[in-house]
């Protein structure tokens, strides 16, 4: 595969490669700390022009072909900060990424961490995670030879300079994506649950990973899944597949290890529309706007018949939508297409890996879990920024 397809897939992989690299030995010897007070560790700042102050505006295409354009505009003196850990993009060649930010880092922050400029503060630390050269031998049926203790010791090394640093009291959502949310999984069960510092905490938003939570009580640890838009202190996570084509058993995406715990399953399109986590809503997505992208080897479609976009988001009104479902082996977002073949807007949406023509369907539409639900979950965020700042 080209060095674009494997960078479309690791987006995919952060669920099998973080659990094959944590079967395997650290490497020899000690490896150094990054050090964070370094502004050039940091993917994100705020108050500098970098992958998170990228140009989020995007055209709003409706159902009949109509177009307008939607400005965007970050918030500098957001009451909240958001810190976010990226998912697998690294094209270095070892096991582990070097710290330098290249193309990848910065595409995968511009789709899906900027867009909370307009409610937080966005912080995002480089990291040596596990690269896409170490998904390539696991694929293979090689052993991974990434070290995924080292990309968490990184993110734990960010997160205390961050607090000591930067935060000051306020209040923090966590941001994160495959490899990126099983990282701050275990930072949360590690260095926050329980903590002085979890009061400090307005949401996490755990997206494309399966957080493992207890039924009976719908937690992970001590934070409870978010019931309604306005909750502090909770989480929401999922993964996503088309409605049409579920989970299969094989997938790793949608049920957890632990006996007895189920795989979490928040609907933010659905908190955002005053409804239960679990029931169905329309959602707002941000797609990539320069075209649906069946194959990352195809020529992208356009939005509408005839239109070019000048943005770098489209946004699709009314097209998709979304509902958890928990089929008693898989519990996931469900995603529906509403398209209408009479009107001039696209009937589909991207996301579906194809290997020689087919979807990969044990990975569903990983690859935009955080697209799909862009708009509800900054939205969220907002009125979670809004309760935590309330005496």
């Amino acid at each position: 595969m080209s060095q674009s397809v494997w960078a479309a897939l690791g987006l995919i992989a952060g669920l099998t490669v973080s659990q094959a690299a944590c079967a395997q030995p650290a490497p020899a010897g000690p490896v150094a700390a990054n050090d964070y007070a370094q502004d050039a560790r940091w993917l994100c700042r705020p108050g500098r022009a970098d992958a998170c102050s990228s140009d989020q505006s995007a055209t709003v295409v409706q159902a009949d072909g109509a177009t307008s354009l939607e400005a965007f505009a970050a918030d500098p003196k957001a009451a909240v900060d958001c810190f976010y850990v990226y998912p697998t993009v690294s094209t270095d060649p070892g096991g582990n990424s070097d710290m330098v930010i290249d193309p990848a880092e910065r595409i995968v922050a511009e789709q899906q961490a900027a867009r909370f400029g307009s409610v937080c503060r966005v912080f995002a630390p480089m990291y040596r995670q596990v690269t896409l050269a170490a998904l390539r031998k696991v694929m293979m049926g090689g052993a991974s030879p990434g070290d995924a203790a080292l990309a968490y010791a990184d993110v734990k090394d960010a997160w205390a300079d961050y607090l000591a640093r930067d935060n000051g009291g306020r209040g923090i959502v966590l941001v994160g994506h495959s490899q990126g949310s099983r990282v701050l999984l275990d930072l949360i069960a590690k260095e926050i649950d329980g903590k002085p510092v979890q009061k400090q905490i307005v949401s996490a938003l755990i997206l494309g990973m399966n957080t493992p939570v207890d039924p009976a009580t719908n937690r992970y640890g001590s934070m409870p899944l978010c019931q309604t838009a306005g909750q502090t202190g909770c989480v929401i996570s999922y993964v996503s597949f088309r409605a049409a084509s579920p989970p299969p058993a094989a997938s790793r995406f949608g049920k957890v290890e632990q006996p007895g715990l189920t795989a979490a399953c928040v609907n933010p399109a659905a908190l955002r529309a005053g409804k239960g986590p679990m029931e169905p809503a329309t959602v707002q997505s941000y797609f990539n706007g320069k075209g649906i992208v069946g194959s990352v080897l195809a020529a992208p479609k356009p939005w509408s018949k005839g239109l070019v976009l000048t943005t770098p988001f489209a946004s699709t009104p009314g097209l998709v939508s979304a509902q958890c479902v928990n089929n008693g082996s898989h519990s996931y977002l469900a995603i529906s297409v509403n398209g209408v073949a009479a009107d001039p807007r696209v009937d589909d949406i991207p996301g579906d890996i194809l290997v020689l023509g087919q979807p990969l369907k044990d990975w569903g539409l990983h690859m935009i879990d955080v697209n799909l639900t862009m708009g509800d979950l900054v939205a969220v965020v907002g009125e979670q920024a809004r309760a935590y700042g309330q005496p």
